[in-house]
């Protein structure tokens, strides 16, 4: 029987798109606060672990994380329900994993050379391509209005002048030999993270939750990655530096899983927003590298007033054109070039329509039902929080320079996004 629109209901099917584009920007600014939480634990870099070594064992913790944390919310039954609608996406998921492997790694190099409160806002040039790979892929701002894209337009402007005080900054604060090479490092890192998000957001558009997508994402990851650390630096060499780093490969993995939680947030507010405004929002995440990076493990400290200027005013420059860019929400006409783009992944792909956009609205079809879990699913759990276990019992706090205070008021913030968002989110879309 066909649903009749009457004067009661429409204001709440008005009100839904509003609703999702609220849980969108609030997903992103959470996903920014884990995402710059999960960096820190780069900072071992100072203690002499090889960048090879660090993106691979938290690229493990990311694996462990991917499977346990949808297992634990989802369910493997509803992931496999999911790829079995839309197995294509499976190719696409592998090879945004590759990218993300090959983009994390060129962070850590980047980290290295300029630190972490410089390297941050420069591979966060990723918004400037998700802006452009939106509007050509995915009819993102497309008859969006001149306000709206005056406000994308602007805010790019204006993040690209912060950046360019970051890299300004940046020379004084590593040797002349490394900071062009970790610069052109994060910048890399911004053009594959940019471009990775175009799997992201195809496979939104096909229905898919992005708790399934991440699943296979992680394969490409793990792959990529173990391919580049035996390419680098072979597999002895490899395993003797797993072997001296066994104290602090805990820390390593705990940052892959902070990673993950973040990241999963990112994969809502590309979902709820696109990736012309969720890329942006995330990336609020180089404002908590920031606080990490000074507050907690003291870079910067010694510097000049010139330099604290440029990395604070660069950074400050690049959020105001961050919240410029997300804060111009997609109104009706917007939204529905997003559903065309929807239709034409339907057509592409064989997909039921109806399906996919129920998906888009954060709801399952009439008279879906959602797979229980089964025990196979808390198999998963349990396997993955007993190797966290292991490595825990092995692991040693590094000797480096950290502050506690600051770090336990930014792990509340973080723990206080996580609780409202993940609340909202299940209340809202019960994490579909």
């Amino acid at each position: 029987m066909q649903s009749v629109v009457t004067p009661a209901n429409q204001p709440a099917a008005q009100s839904r798109p509003q609703k999702l584009q609220v849980l969108g920007i609030l997903s992103g600014f959470t996903a920014g606060a884990w995402l710059g939480a999960a960096e820190a634990p780069t900072k071992l870099v100072s203690v002499g672990v090889s960048p090879i070594v660090i993106s691979l064992i938290m690229v493990t913790g990311v694996f462990l994380a991917r499977w346990s944390v949808p297992a634990l919310i989802l369910g493997t039954s509803s992931v496999r329900a999911d790829l079995r609608r839309a197995p294509h996406l499976i190719i696409w998921a592998l090879l945004a994993g590759c990218l993300w492997a090959v983009a994390n790694t060129m962070t850590i190099f980047a980290i290295r050379d300029i630190g972490l409160s410089i390297a941050f806002p420069l591979w966060n040039s990723n918004s400037l391509l998700g802006i452009l790979w939106g509007f050509i892929f995915f009819n993102e701002l497309r008859q969006a209005g001149w306000r709206r894209w005056t406000g994308v337009l602007g805010g790019a402007l204006v993040m690209c002048v912060g950046a360019a005080l970051l890299a300004r900054a940046s020379a004084t604060q590593a040797p002349a030999a490394h900071s062009t090479r970790g610069v052109w490092a994060a910048l890399g890192a911004g053009i594959l993270w940019g471009t990775m998000y175009i799997p992201y957001r195809k496979a939104y558009l096909s229905g898919m939750n992005p708790l399934s997508f991440v699943t296979f994402f992680t394969f490409g990851e793990l792959g990529m990655m173990s391919a580049l650390a035996i390419g680098y630096l072979g597999l002895s060499p490899l395993w003797h530096e797993l072997n001296s780093a066994r104290d602090v490969l805990f820390w390593l993995m705990l940052g892959g899983f902070i990673w993950v939680i973040g990241d999963v947030f990112q994969q809502y507010a590309a979902k709820y927003v696109g990736i012309s405004r969720g890329i942006p929002l995330s990336n609020s995440n180089q404002l908590w590298g920031l606080l990490w990076g000074i507050f907690v493990f003291g870079e910067l400290r010694g510097s000049g007033v010139s330099t604290y200027s440029q990395v604070i005013g660069g950074s400050l420059l690049m959020m105001l054109g961050v919240g410029a860019i997300a804060f111009s929400s997609a109104a009706g006409k917007e939204q529905a070039q997003w559903q065309e783009a929807s239709h034409r992944e339907s057509r592409r792909y064989n997909l039921s329509e109806d399906y996919v956009e129920a998906r888009m609205q954060g709801k399952q079809m009439a008279g879906e039902v959602r797979p229980p879990r089964t025990l196979w699913d808390w198999i998963l759990v349990t396997i993955a929080t007993g190797i966290f276990v292991f490595f825990a019992s092995l692991a040693r706090a590094p000797r480096m320079s950290f502050h506690w205070a600051p770090a336990v008021l930014l792990i509340i913030a973080t723990m206080v996004l996580l609780l409202v968002c993940g609340t909202t989110l299940w209340r809202t879309t019960r994490f579909d």
